[in-house]
């Protein structure tokens, strides 16, 4: 009777281990598998005129004064930036606007996640390079094509809409200065914009998704992120809208 009693106590504490143990499997097998992205990593790369960031709990603040650091025949030409145009567009125009000096605040998450309810991107701002000049969505006013508006970009492919320079396509002063493939800036989701190379391969539309991004690995972000990337085509930057929930944008 008593080694019935001790067999049945030995199989009872077997039984509880064996269930403390998989519930303790179950825990670590969902933290392995959920994502959670954290882009506090690549703030220190945004260096510019005029610009500064402050974290706060979860978030970032970034002010711009919008100025590029880098040459335009939209400077005053007494500006020591002002240069000719010397581009490759043999079409090219300038138009009537100039470069000024903003004050646009951004209020970003450092932990962005995939929205489910997306949302278009508006007019005007969008988001935020590394050097603090913003990035806006592939329409031009009225929600035209860029098609003509194209003509009007300088030697580095921005220009002003009335005195805040911007641009919508791939901003060559950055690739050519940190790499086709390189970070280029944030969208107000907090999720990273990418150059038009990957790995060496150069990316199409066909390789990303409706909102102009996709999930891999990047140099900043070897466990993989969702990024954008800028390609040769339109939508140029951005698709459908963001992928994740847009920060605070004001001016």
């Amino acid at each position: 009777m008593k080694y019935t009693k001790n067999l049945f106590t030995l199989l009872t504490l077997s039984l509880a281990i064996f269930i403390a143990c998989s519930s303790g499997d179950d825990s670590i097998e969902e933290t392995i598998t959920e994502t959670d992205y954290d882009i506090t990593s690549i703030l220190s790369k945004f260096e510019g005129t005029g610009l500064s960031y402050a974290v706060n709990g979860n978030t970032v603040t970034f002010t711009t004064q919008d100025l590029p650091n880098h040459t335009s025949p939209y400077w005053d030409t007494s500006n020591p930036l002002y240069e000719d145009y010397n581009g490759t567009n043999s079409n090219w125009r300038k138009n009537p606007n100039s470069i000024g000096a903003q004050n646009i605040v951004f209020t970003i998450t450092l932990k962005p996640k995939e929205a489910s309810n997306k949302q278009s991107t508006p007019m005007g701002a969008i988001g935020i390079s590394r050097n603090g000049v913003v990035f806006f969505n592939q329409y031009a006013a009225g929600g035209d094509p860029l098609t003509g508006e194209i003509n009007s970009f300088d030697q580095w492919l921005g220009h002003p809409a009335g005195t805040m320079y911007h641009y919508h396509i791939e901003p060559t002063y950055l690739t050519q200065e940190f790499g086709d493939d390189a970070f280029l800036g944030l969208l107000s989701d907090g999720f990273p914009v990418y150059g038009p190379v990957e790995n060496g391969e150069t990316i199409t539309n066909a390789d990303l998704d409706a909102y102009h991004g996709h999930t891999s690995a990047t140099s900043d972000f070897p466990d993989g992120i969702y990024h954008y990337h800028i390609t040769s085509e339109d939508p140029y930057l951005n698709g459908n809208g963001y992928f994740g929930t847009p920060g605070n944008i004001t001016r």
